[in-house]
């Protein structure tokens, strides 16, 4: 057994599959590929049985969502590294080095991401993660090569290695230890936020975070909520309210809360004025449900015993330099 396995998450999604698994394979001799299935209806199950009947399989009895399907994958885990992939990630050879010769080397780190790139433009990076997640001081994640949704062309600017706030849940490295002392990821997210949320966690418990941009990995995106989807927006409003209640100190959050809170509802509005009121009703449902859900997040709050860990924003209120001050890459903010 390899000391790190790639576990890649599967719903619906043999045409990925088909597409992006061999050059997983080929590409991961250090590696042990697993399959998580979370209770595909198409014929996943049928090509990876029949193409790759060696392939180690796990298979679920019901879609548990990327949080759930993961923490049931990594539960039967016992390799020293995790590899959260998705599915729809074409990866590169000696991807894998890089980042397990630098966690080897730095015991503090947890958990690491590769640099992102999209694969359909492969001169620029891709959203899920660029080269590394940072949060601003009201909780917005933005990236190096990624702000909202200006995507910047790599040139090299940020192939520094980098300690981040967060790393791109399309393809995490992640000690396998720490992600179960944790309690990895929170199933009440379902998708969206989720690898943010954890990656603060993990800061709290006194742990670090990485971008090894030389490691590199093509991203297509929007593989199962396309960001035309309604159901994206509210995943993404509910869940980031969440984390911020969860994990920000008690004196920020006293005021934080009130001024995202306001801040949505400007987006809302923008929604509907764009003719997008099935966004705009999803923010609202997405308020509804952070609401309805406060008691069962203080409690989650009361149960990470480590310390709260306010943000330290590598770039305060990235908003209003994006969109007033017109400040739309990493390096202008």
């Amino acid at each position: 057994m390899h000391k790190t396995a790639v576990v890649i998450l599967n719903y619906n999604g043999v045409d990925f599959l088909r597409q992006f698994l061999p050059g997983v394979i080929a590409n991961s001799p250090d590696a042990d590929v697993i399959v998580a299935d979370n209770c595909s209806t198409d014929t996943s199950l049928d090509y990876l049985r029949t193409e790759y009947p060696e392939l180690r399989l796990i298979v679920f009895e019901e879609n548990y969502g990327f949080t759930g399907g993961y923490n049931r994958a990594i539960a039967q885990i016992t390799h020293e590294y995790s590899v959260l992939l998705n599915s729809d990630i074409e990866v590169t050879p000696n991807w894998i080095t890089p980042i397990i010769t630098f966690m080897d080397q730095h015991p503090e780190v947890a958990a690491c991401q590769p640099k992102i790139k999209a694969f359909h433009d492969k001169d620029k990076f891709e959203y899920a993660g660029a080269a590394g997640g940072f949060i601003d001081s009201l909780g917005y994640p933005y990236c190096r090569g990624r702000v909202f949704d200006t995507l910047e062309t790599d040139t090299g600017q940020y192939d520094q290695t980098m300690e981040t706030f967060w790393a791109t849940g399309a393809a995490m490295f992640v000690r396998t230890a720490d992600y179960k002392n944790i309690g990895g990821l929170d199933e009440e997210f379902f998708a969206h936020m989720e690898e943010i949320d954890l990656c603060w966690r993990l800061q709290r418990s006194g742990r670090k975070v990485y971008c090894i941009p030389q490691s590199v990995v093509y991203h297509v995106g929007g593989g199962t909520l396309s960001k035309i989807n309604p159901r994206k927006t509210y995943l993404n409003f509910r869940n980031n309210l969440s984390m911020i209640l969860k994990n920000e100190s008690l004196d920020n959050l006293i005021w934080k809360l009130p001024v995202r809170l306001g801040l949505d509802w400007l987006s809302a509005i923008k929604f509907w004025k764009d003719d997008s009121f099935g966004h705009f009703l999803a923010v609202l449902k997405a308020h509804r449900d952070f609401f309805w859900r406060i008691p069962l997040n203080l409690k989650k709050r009361k149960q990470i015993k480590n310390k709260t860990l306010s943000i330290q924003p590598t770039i305060p209120f990235v908003p209003f330099r994006y969109f007033i001050k017109k400040q739309q890459t990493f390096q202008e903010l």
